[in-house]
């Protein structure tokens, strides 16, 4: 009986690392993406930074790898790349599912749940009734909150919950709050059906409707949902960013995020531009909100999927991953402010042997693999020209699978293509090309590309654009290349392998 006790641990030591995520990788399973070790995940919820750990808690159904009651599940972290799960955080409860939310470190205790000196951690979550949406009421989502005073590790819900009741919207959730020092209170920034409402309160309890936003702005293909408010400093100034994911109605199909730049008094947002900006011009970031608690730095982290095939992509036992966290920032381009968004540093930490070459000219097909020598297919690649003309990114395998990233002089877009990319037939709309406006203006170009297992994310010109795209080879991308029919000169390429962040993986 010992013995089997003993191999039993061995086994279980083997297949799970501490990322959460196995040692030995099923096919698809991110390397240096957050994902869970098993069953459904979508939404990022509750993100914040506390006493050197970075919590992540999201959307999550653990009885089954389609969505389902929502639960908060919960992972922590001392950097952002290398991840351990804990146990779930919040469970659905008689006054329903735990849908999409933020958290709060309440210094003050303005809520009044600290004691004994210990500083609450507080969650603001939407409860989401199913019995009462079967009856047809119009009012089965409302905000609660849940408290914990053990850094994260066990939650209490509210009494008094729900704090918010619905005044009658079908679509009325996801609140993420953040402390407003000129206000002196807590905002809520909701979203309701087909715009934002903004609430006030002085202590997570007592809520106050202060405006509304968006109902005549913005893109309005789908429900608007996962808000996010908060500043940015550029040239010494501050300037307010919205974030609002919609479902569907995206700029390449389903679901994605857009954004507006603008002022916020405490009561009020008032947007410089009209124009619809999207945050990710891929089909895979969606949701993304920002960590509280992380002083002067802005990090975002998105669910990396899409709401048009995520049931359906080939993964097992989980399904879903994140994207890697994002440092955000502002532009100016043409005398417009433009969200800008860049790896964290600490991916740094991932980085291994490099190839850098200088002075590159190519016409034709130029074939890194030679020179890469990378069978895992985890890399990082950074380049940039002296022009701005044609171009692709080629990766590829044995099998013929091809994904490709490029630049179209003619559209002035750049583009991730995975109509070959491998596995594209589990939704008809899934194997496309994707594109995004090229915005600098300059005439070089700079990209740099993360690849992992099954996902692509393109920072273009430091941030401006951006694209995420999954795709499911069906064996690792481990061929390079670059294409040019009118011919490029690249003045610097550096390709960095990348390094598992699961115990033991690739």
């Amino acid at each position: 009986m010992t013995k089997l006790l003993l191999t039993t641990a061995l086994l279980a030591l083997l297949t799970h690392g501490s990322f959460g995520q196995v040692t030995k990788p099923e096919t698809y399973r991110p390397q240096y993406h957050f994902s869970p070790k098993a069953h459904w995940m979508n939404d990022p919820n509750g993100m914040v930074y506390w006493k050197g750990t970075y919590h992540l808690f999201f959307q999550y159904y653990p009885d089954g790898t389609t969505w389902g009651p929502m639960h908060w599940g919960h992972a922590t972290s001392k950097d952002m790349v290398r991840w351990q799960e804990q146990p779930i955080a919040l469970y659905p409860d008689s006054l329903g599912w735990i849908f999409s939310g933020s958290a709060v470190v309440d210094v003050n205790n303005t809520s009044g749940f600290g004691k004994d000196g210990q500083t609450p951690m507080v969650a603001i979550f939407t409860h989401h009734n199913s019995k009462m949406e079967k009856q047809k009421s119009d009012k089965f989502q409302y905000q609660s909150l849940a408290y914990s005073l053990d850094e994260g590790k066990t939650w209490t819900k509210y009494a008094g919950n729900p704090v918010l009741p619905n005044p009658g919207i079908v679509d009325f959730r996801d609140p993420k709050v953040r402390w407003n020092e000129q206000a002196k209170k807590w905002i809520m920034t909701l979203a309701t059906k087909d715009r934002i409402t903004f609430y006030s309160s002085p202590n997570l309890k007592n809520w106050t409707k202060e405006s509304e936003f968006g109902h005549d702005l913005g893109a309005h293909g789908g429900v608007w949902e996962c808000p996010d408010l908060f500043p940015l400093d550029y040239n010494g100034k501050k300037a307010w960013v919205l974030l609002v994911s919609i479902n569907p109605g995206g700029p390449n199909g389903g679901s994605a995020t857009q954004y507006f730049v603008g002022d916020f008094n405490g009561k009020t947002f008032t947007p410089y531009s009209k124009a619809t900006k999207w945050m990710d011009y891929g089909t895979d970031n969606y949701a993304g909100v920002t960590f509280a608690n992380t002083g002067n730095r802005t990090i975002l982290m998105g669910w990396m999927s899409n709401w048009q095939y995520a049931n359906v992509v080939p993964t097992d036992p989980w399904r879903s991953a994140n994207t890697v966290p994002r440092t955000l920032g502002l532009r100016e381009v043409n005398k417009e402010l433009f969200l800008t968004s860049v790896p964290v540093k600490e991916l740094d930490i991932l980085k291994g042997e490099t190839v850098p070459m200088k002075n590159l000219t190519v016409k034709g097909e130029y074939d890194l693999t030679p020179k890469t020598k990378n069978e895992t297919g985890l890399f990082k690649l950074d380049l940039t020209t002296q022009n701005a003309t044609d171009f692709s990114i080629v990766l590829a395998n044995e099998q013929g699978n091809e994904l490709v990233i490029g630049y179209d002089k003619a559209a002035n877009t750049y583009y991730i293509d995975r109509s070959r990319s491998g596995k594209v037939d589990f939704e008809k709309g899934f194997g496309k090309r994707h594109t995004a406006p090229r915005l600098a203006v300059d005439g070089k170009i700079s990209l740099s590309l993360l690849i992992d297992v099954a996902s692509v994310e393109l920072f273009a010109d430091n941030g401006l654009p951006v694209m995420t795209d999954i795709f499911f080879p069906d064996k690792p991308m481990s061929k390079l290349s670059i294409k040019s029919t009118t011919g490029i000169s690249i003045s610097s390429l550096t390709y960095t392998k990348m390094a598992s962040a699961v115990q033991g993986g690739l």
